[in-house]
C-alpha cells in the first residue's frame, strides 16, 4: 500500500513553512543557531507521520529536533502535529539518509532515531538497510563520541542481523530487548508501532553508542536514493549478508 496524495499539498507544505530546512546543506555545522538553548541534537532518520517526533520534541522542550523524511505526503502530516501542537524545537529536511554528511557536520548529532526502517530482504539489496555498516558508518560521522543510534523494528530477522552490524561500525550495543512493550508501553509509539503492538507484534528495540576506533571505519559514499517502507507495508524477512 502506497502513501495516499494528500489534497492541496503544496498549500498544506507552505502553511508549515517555518519547519522545513529548505536548504539543509547550508546549516551543516549551524544547526544549534535554530534553538540555541538546545542541551543537544536529536536527529530521527525516516519520521514519517511524526507522531514519534512530535509528542518525543513535546516531552523535551530543551532538546532541539531534526527530522528527515524523504515522502512529502507524510512529512505533511508530520509537520502539521508538530504545528498544532506550537513547537519551536523541531524541524524538518525533506532529504536522504544516504546524504546526511551534508547535512552535518562532525560531531553535530547526539542521539539518532531509526525507527521501524525497510528490512530490504535479499542479499542483492542489503546495502540499503540503513543498519548495512556503511550506514552506520555514516552516522559515525555526524554523531559525537559516546553519542547513540536508538534502533526499532518488528521485524525480527532484521534486528537479529542488525545485532552484528553496529560492532563492525564501532558502535557498542546495550539495552537490548525483543519486546519492548512486554510489560507495558515503554516511551512514546509510533503510528506504526502502536498497530502491531495492538496485533501482538513484538517490537525489538536496542541502542549503538559510538566508540573510539583508531583508525576509524572507512566511509564509501552510499549511492542511490535510500526508500522508507511504504505505509501499511507488511514486515518482511531479510537474507543474510555478509
Amino acid at each position: 500500500m502506497r502513501m495516499r496524495k494528500k489534497p492541496n499539498l503544496a498549500i498544506r507544505m507552505e502553511q508549515c513553512s517555518h519547519l522545513l530546512i529548505r536548504d539543509p546543506e547550508s546549516m551543516r555545522g549551524r544547526w544549534r543557531s535554530l534553538f540555541p538553548a538546545a542541551r543537544a541534537v536529536h536527529l530521527e532518520v525516516g519520521c514519517g507521520k511524526g507522531r514519534f517526533s512530535a509528542e518525543t520534541a513535546q516531552q523535551n522542550p530543551d532538546v532541539l529536533y531534526i527530522a528527515l523524511e524523504r515522502v512529502p505526503d507524510a512529512m505533511i502530516i508530520a509537520m502539521e502535529r508538530c504545528q498544532a501542537k506550537g513547537l519551536t524545537n523541531i524541524f524538518f529536511i525533506d532529504g536522504d539518509a544516504a546524504l546526511l554528511r551534508d547535512y552535518f557536520a562532525p560531531d553535530e548529532v547526539d542521539l539518532l532515531y531509526l525507527n521501524f526502517c525497510d528490512p530490504w530482504p535479499g542479499v542483492k539489496h542489503a546495502r540499503r538497510r540503513l543498519t548495512h555498516p556503511q550506514f552506520l558508518i555514516l552516522y559515525r560521522g555526524v554523531l559525537r563520541q559516546g553519542g547513540q543510534i536508538h534502533f526499532k523494528s518488528d521485524n525480527r530477522d532484521l534486528f537479529e542481523w542488525s545485532l552484528f552490524q553496529f560492532p563492525k561500525a564501532g558502535f557498542s550495543l546495550s539495552e537490548v530487548t525483543r519486546d519492548l512493550h512486554g510489560r507495558g508501553i515503554q516511551g512514546v509509539m509510533t503510528d506504526y508501532e502502536e498497530k502491531f503492538h495492538l496485533l501482538g507484534t513484538p517490537i525489538n528495540r536496542c541502542v549503538g553508542t559510538r566508540q573510539a576506533m583508531d583508525p576509524e571505519p572507512e566511509f564509501r559514499p552510499i549511492a542511490g536514493p535510500v526508500c522508507r517502507p511504504e505505509a501499511g507495508r507488511p514486515p518482511r524477512t531479510p537474507s543474510a549478508d555478509q
